[in-house]
């Protein structure tokens, strides 16, 4: 991935309230928490939150991502100011004498090389945006696909993302000559930042299209249409490449799902494998029976309960429980024998009954215990 030019600007650990030094376990942490505060569900018509919410969005794109932070934070620690040259930083000789600034600054503001560059303005990728979606348990188990209502940037269809008037075209800046970027004199190298006339855009807008002002985009609701994969849990993100808001130039953001998966009455869940609590009689422990245990598929199937079985024992039924493409979870029955509160006067005579015929048996259990 080719780093973002507003690396060198931003402190995402900052947006996040993180320390450099966070682990991913504090950072995806943090970022939960603020998602859920700042989401434009819960905080309609709020433009500040909202505006947050994409930074905090962003931030977690890079930092919460091994591969992308890493290279983020060398990106930091070279910064403009990084201090090329000195002690701590790169000099052309530290690399073997073999170094090309050129490729590498390059590289970092989407050019073709050099501070002139050869691939026209500057482009921006487009905000990454996150939604909740809510599941039952038996979707999230199976998979389901669905649509997800959201509000967002989308490119304007009257100026078809150009932000000119139609029959007008934007004009290419005279600042940075369409690049997007100004060179920046440091000492013996230089370096880009966006120009400051059009923003790092490339270019000018002087008759402006009267549905976006001239911004190229416009905000409306929109509907996404969403696979979610059989097996999925709760609080799991969900990337749809390339659904969030537009770029400047550049591809648009990815959209994260973030599913909210229901519990359900009778089954929770271990991994793949689901599990349940089934109760049985006393003499159904005893002398062993065969019992009907309901599945997600919402076909029962007949466990066998072997004689003497002892309250809390755990049988797996292979291949009930969640089916992935690569996996097959097993339903595991955790049997209990159940005790009535209360019993009738039939009941209670039986088993005054059987206590009459297991004589001491209980003393004997517990002598262990006694000494």
């Amino acid at each position: 991935m080719a780093p973002q030019r507003e690396w060198f600007e931003k402190d995402y650990y900052a947006a996040l309230g993180v320390s450099k030094e966070a682990s991913a376990k504090e950072i995806t942490k943090a970022y939960r928490k603020l998602a859920r505060k700042l989401h434009p569900d819960a905080n309609p018509d709020d433009a500040a939150a909202e505006a947050r919410f994409k930074e905090v969005s962003a931030a977690y794109g890079v930092v919460g991502d091994d591969d992308k932070r890493r290279e983020y934070d060398e990106v930091r620690a070279m910064g403009p100011m990084g201090g090329f040259g000195g002690p701590g930083g790169f000099s052309p000789g530290g690399m073997g004498g073999q170094f090309d600034l050129g490729d590498l600054f390059g590289g970092l503001f989407g050019q073709g090389g050099g501070m002139g560059g050869r691939g026209g303005h500057a482009a921006r990728r487009g905000v990454d945006l996150e939604t909740r979606l809510a599941l039952s348990f038996e979707d999230a188990a199976h998979g389901i696909t669905t649509s997800i209502n959201l509000v967002s940037d989308v490119p304007c269809m009257t100026c078809s993302g150009s932000g000119a008037r139609p029959g007008t075209r934007p004009r290419t800046c005279e600042a940075c000559g369409g690049q997007g970027v100004q060179a920046e004199n440091q000492g013996p190298f230089s370096f880009s930042r966006p120009c400051g006339q059009c923003g790092g855009r490339g270019r000018m807008v002087d008759d402006p299209c009267g549905s976006c002002r001239g911004a190229g985009v416009v905000r409306r609701p929109r509907s996404v249409k969403v696979r979610i994969p059989a097996g999925v849990e709760d609080d799991q993100r969900i990337r749809l490449k390339g659904r969030g808001e537009p770029g400047q130039g550049g591809p648009a953001g990815d959209l994260y799902v973030v599913v909210a998966v229901a519990q359900h009455d009778l089954f929770e869940r271990r991994g793949v494998n689901l599990t349940l609590t089934v109760p049985i009689t006393y003499p159904e422990a005893v002398l062993g029976a065969e019992v009907s245990v309901p599945t997600l598929d919402d076909e029962p199937v007949t466990l066998k309960v072997p004689a003497g079985t002892r309250s809390g024992r755990t049988f797996r039924v292979r291949g009930r429980g969640v089916r992935t493409k690569r996996l097959k979870g097993d339903l595991l029955v955790t049997v209990e024998v159940f005790v009535p509160e209360s019993t009738t006067q039939g009941e209670r005579s039986a088993v005054e009954a059987l206590a009459d015929a297991m004589g001491a048996a209980g003393g004997e259990l517990r002598s262990d215990l006694t000494g």
